[in-house]
């Protein structure tokens, strides 16, 4: 938001140094070193943007009002925003352009239609898990020795609470 409406900048009181042409190069660099020290650390990064188009923003809008169920949903504000849809745009494939790397690459995903976004979203996070081969850690000898000990005492604590 800020890309659009710099002027709120200024109450998040940067240090001068840091506003001028190099604030967004800056910000784009600390995200790309940030996402990669985690990375490096063992976390796993998926990016995902769901991409509406304007026009099934407008629908969606309007079945908020036209809908009570939906509108709780509804923020006028949304519709005042709405005036800079190219700025945001603008400043969406800046950031996608300059922060997805090999190590965390965004994923653009077509959301007019719901059910083809979910497709693809849960597509995108399935591959990772696979990729990613989660296990549950396993128990050493000494460990399960531990677990054993403590099951005679718990064994004992509840047979005492039963009676």
């Amino acid at each position: 938001m800020v890309r659009v409406h710099p002027e709120f900048l200024a109450p998040q009181r940067l240090p001068n140094r840091t506003l001028g042409d190099g604030l967004w190069k800056q910000r784009f660099k600390e995200i790309n070193h940030f996402e990669e020290f985690l990375v490096e650390n063992g976390f796993e990064i998926v990016k995902i943007y769901l991409n509406i188009s304007k026009e099934e923003q407008c629908r969606r809008q309007l079945a908020r009002i036209e809908n009570p169920e939906k509108n709780w949903k509804f923020n006028p504000g949304d519709i005042e925003e709405r005036k800079y849809w190219d700025e945001y745009l603008n400043a969406y494939e800046d950031v996608f352009r300059h922060t997805s790397t090999k190590e965390a690459p965004w994923y653009i995903v077509p959301a007019d239609e719901k059910w083809f976004a979910r497709f693809v979203v849960a597509t995108i996070i399935s591959k990772k898990l696979i990729e990613m081969d989660p296990q549950f850690p396993v128990v050493g000898e000494k460990e399960k020795q531990a677990m054993l000990d403590c099951r005679v005492g718990l064994i004992n604590e509840c047979d005492k609470i039963d009676k």
